[in-house]
């Protein structure tokens, strides 16, 4: 793992303008097949976290997950690990909002978009649909976030607004709460309420 991620780091420098060197040596040296292209960090802990619990070792397999800090950097992300750059098989998630970066980005590196899947909003509101709101306070009574969800919810902003957008904007209201309930409600659910796009990319590793 600690390797792998040697790797992604790698790469994110590689992204940022530092040589590639690096990055393709520790490809090499990985066995690195597929990258798993992932707008933030909240994708990234939801994707580890359903691999760990289908007992995948995706590092292993020669499957790294990258986050790429925004949909918008798809384009330099496929060129440098898809078919122009490291040759790797590329796969991820993309919003239906940014599906048209997605599309342009991989089409210019010639990749296949067959391992890509699209949420309808995001990964968040895909898992809060799968669970329900009443599950999910389930989880923030144990992690000790109840309380600051029925304040928030009393906000006067927050009136009229459909529980499921309240969830969806709560979980982003304060930092590193939407990579840690990534990882949270990816363990909540039940096995057959997996989000089909999460669900159909892991299948596809």
């Amino acid at each position: 793992m600690a390797d792998m991620r040697a790797f992604r780091d790698a790469v994110t420098d590689w992204a940022a303008g530092s040589p590639g060197g690096p990055a393709g040596e520790l490809a090499v040296r990985l066995r690195v097949r597929t990258a798993v292209l992932l707008e933030g960090l909240s994708d990234l802990a939801a994707v580890e976290a359903l691999a760990v619990r289908h007992g995948r070792d995706l590092p292993a397999e020669g499957v790294c997950v990258i986050p790429m800090g925004g949909a918008m950097n798809i384009g330099r992300y496929a060129d440098l690990l898809g078919p122009p750059g490291l040759g790797l098989r590329l796969a991820g998630l993309c919003d239906q909002g940014e599906q048209p970066f997605y599309d342009r980005g991989l089409d210019r590196a010639r990749a296949a978009r067959e391992g890509f899947f699209v949420c309808a909003a995001d990964l968040e509101d895909e898992l809060i649909r799968a669970l329900g709101v009443a599950r999910i306070e389930e989880v923030l009574r144990t992690e000790g976030d109840l309380q600051a969800w029925r304040t928030f919810v009393r906000q006067p902003a927050q009136q009229g607004r459909p529980p499921q957008q309240q969830m969806r904007r709560f979980l982003g209201t304060k930092k590193g709460r939407k990579i840690r309930y990534g990882r949270l409600l990816v363990e909540a659910l039940d096995s057959e309420r997996v989000p089909a796009p999460l669900h159909d990319l892991l299948a596809n590793l």
